[in-house]
C-alpha cells in the first residue's frame, strides 16, 4: 500500500463521504482498491477491512457504485463508536487522469450516489473540467459532504485540494535526497533545486518538481508568499547567497539552513555586512531539525527535519486562511 490513491484508475475508489462522532478518518479520506492491493487509507482497522471486502466484491461483480453506512461500535466492534458513510465507485479513467494532472491545483468532484453513474469535475472557479454537462458546485466550501438534488437524488461533493505547504529545497546532495524521500507521501509540494542536473534521480516522487538552474535566486524572488525554504547546497558561498536572497523577502516565510552553531555565527556576521537587519537574521533557523536529535546520518537529519516542517505547516494552517 502507498499513500497515492491517484496512482491507478483500475479499481474502486472508496471515499469517507460523511461522519458522525468519532471515526478513524475525516470526510474526504480515500483509498483506491484493486484486486490484490490498494493505495491510500481510510484509517485501518475493521472499517477499512470491510471496505476492502466490499470494493473487491464490486470488482468481481462489475458493480459501479455503492453508498454504505457503518456504525463502528455496534457492527464493527471499533472503539471509536461513531458512524461513517462510505462512497464506493468504479474509478473512471477519464476522471483519474484529470485528477493526476491537477494534483497541485484544487479540483472539485461531483459524484452521483444513486441513479445513473454520473460524475463531473470542476476547477476552483466552478468551471466544468470533465464529466456530465449542465451541473455546478459551490467551490467556496472546502468540505467533503453529501447533498440532495432534484427528486431526492444524493450527490457527493468532494474537494480534492492541492497541498498548501510548499517547500523550496536547495541542494541535491545526500541530505537533500533523504529529505525528499521523507516528504514523498506527506501533504506538501517540493521544488527541488540544484545547478547539478546529474545529481537528481531519474524518477522523483509525485509531489516533487525538479529545477536544475544556475540562477536559484530567481526562484526565490518569484516564490509565493508563505513558501518554506531549506538551504543545504554543496557550497558555503552559494548557501550565503541563497540566505541573503531569502532574507531580502518580506518577513513571514519559514527558512532553515543546514549547519552547526558555528556556521550560524559566521553567516550572521556576513549577512550583517550585507546590510541584513538582526530582526531578519533572527528568522533564520540554524541548526535545523528537532532539538535533542543529534544524529548526523542523512536519514536521521531528514526524519528530524520532516517532523519540524510538519509542525511548522500545521501551525501555519491554523493561522492563515485557505487559498486556491
Amino acid at each position: 500500500m502507498t499513500g497515492d490513491w491517484f496512482s491507478s484508475a483500475d479499481g474502486v475508489l472508496v471515499t469517507v463521504a460523511a461522519s458522525k462522532g468519532s471515526v478513524p478518518r475525516e470526510p474526504g479520506a480515500k483509498m483506491l482498491v484493486r484486486a490484490n492491493d490498494f493505495d491510500g487509507t481510510i484509517g485501518g482497522g475493521h472499517l477499512e477491512h470491510r471496505a476492502l471486502e466490499l470494493a473487491r466484491a464490486m470488482l468481481q461483480a462489475g458493480e459501479a457504485r455503492r453508498f454504505e453506512r457503518f456504525a463502528l461500535g455496534p457492527s464493527l466492534g471499533q472503539c471509536c463508536g461513531g458512524v461513517a458513510w462510505l462512497a464506493f465507485e468504479r474509478a473512471a479513467a477519464g476522471q483519474m487522469d484529470v485528477l493526476r494532472a491537477r494534483r497541485n491545483v484544487d479540483t472539485w468532484r461531483l459524484i452521483a450516489l444513486d441513479g445513473a453513474h454520473d460524475w463531473a469535475l470542476f476547477d476552483a472557479a466552478g468551471a466544468r473540467l470533465a464529466g456530465m454537462q449542465d451541473t455546478h458546485v459551490v467551490t467556496n466550501d472546502q468540505t467533503t459532504r453529501v447533498i440532495e438534488g432534484e427528486g431526492g437524488r444524493r450527490w457527493l461533493v468532494d474537494p480534492i485540494l492541492a497541498p498548501r505547504a510548499h517547500l523550496m529545497l536547495f541542494g541535491a546532495g545526500h541530505v537533500g535526497a533523504a529529505i525528499v524521500r521523507a516528504l514523498s507521501e506527506l501533504p506538501c509540494h517540493v521544488t527541488w533545486v540544484d545547478e547539478r542536473d546529474d545529481l537528481f534521480p531519474q524518477q522523483v516522487p509525485a509531489n516533487v518538481t525538479v529545477e536544475a538552474t544556475d540562477t536559484p535566486e530567481t526562484l526565490i524572488e518569484n516564490a509565493a508568499p508563505g513558501t518554506t525554504f531549506l538551504v543545504m547546497t554543496h557550497s558555503h558561498a552559494l548557501d550565503l547567497r541563497l540566505c541573503h536572497a531569502i532574507l531580502l523577502r518580506p518577513a513571514g516565510d519559514w527558512f532553515g539552513l543546514i549547519g552547526s552553531s558555528t556556521k550560524r555565527s559566521q553567516f550572521e556576521a556576513r549577512l550583517r555586512e550585507r546590510g541584513v537587519l538582526d530582526t531578519r537574521i533572527a528568522d533564520m533557523v540554524c541548526p535545523i531539525g528537532l532539538p535533542g536529535i543529534a544524529g548526523k546520518a542523512p536519514a536521521i537529519i531528514a526524519a528530524s527535519c520532516a517532523a519540524q516542517l510538519l509542525s511548522v505547516w500545521e501551525a501555519q494552517s491554523k493561522e492563515q486562511p485557505e487559498y486556491h
